[in-house]
């Protein structure tokens, strides 16, 4: 009597904990892809190499600009005083750091945009996938960078970049 209660409880419990076991809706999203490949993303992306390309050829023609002032200046090094040729190489010391500093600054400003713009991304796609999460009862997302392998039709990237085309055409960065 006493293995058959045994028996009939461990049953029981089996049947009920097989039965809790339910089906975990997990889907992958290549969040690289999203922020590159979006409306906004790409528009973001284009101004800040645009942005990149002309700092750097600004800050070349004035670094050439200053290497002929250089130049310049020790070529003259024998014909001008000791006095006027310090005066001369002092305000050319001052000009390669200002221009130093100006280029820091604009690269650091470009650097900035990319944080802000990659940030402004991130948060507007937060809503749109939570959203999307509570409409198809979806248990995990995964970066798709984390992840080693997995059947192509929960993949969720297209539909994300579709809906964040659709609420965020564009950002404005200048």
């Amino acid at each position: 009597m006493k293995y058959l209660v045994k028996f009939f409880v461990v049953t029981l419990f089996l049947i009920f904990c097989t039965a809790v076991t339910a089906e975990q809706n997990i889907v992958v999203l290549d969040l690289k892809y999203v922020l590159n490949n979006s409306k906004a993303g790409k528009g973001a992306q284009d101004f800040l190499k645009k942005s990149f390309k002309d700092s750097t050829q600004k800050y070349s023609d004035m670094e050439k600009a200053l290497k002929k002032e250089e130049q310049d200046l020790l070529t003259k090094k024998t014909v001008l005083s000791k006095e006027e040729y310090v005066k001369k190489s002092d305000a050319l010391r001052k000009k390669v750091i200002d221009y130093q500093s100006q280029r820091r600054a604009s690269f650091d400003k470009i650097t900035t945009l990319r944080a802000k713009s990659r940030e402004t991304l991130l948060e507007k796609i937060d809503p749109i996938l939570n959203t999307y999460i509570k409409e198809n009862d979806i248990s995990l997302v995964v970066d798709k960078q984390n992840m080693l392998g997995g059947k192509p039709e929960y993949d969720i990237t297209k539909v994300i970049v579709e809906k964040l085309n659709k609420e965020l055409p564009s950002l404005n960065l200048k």
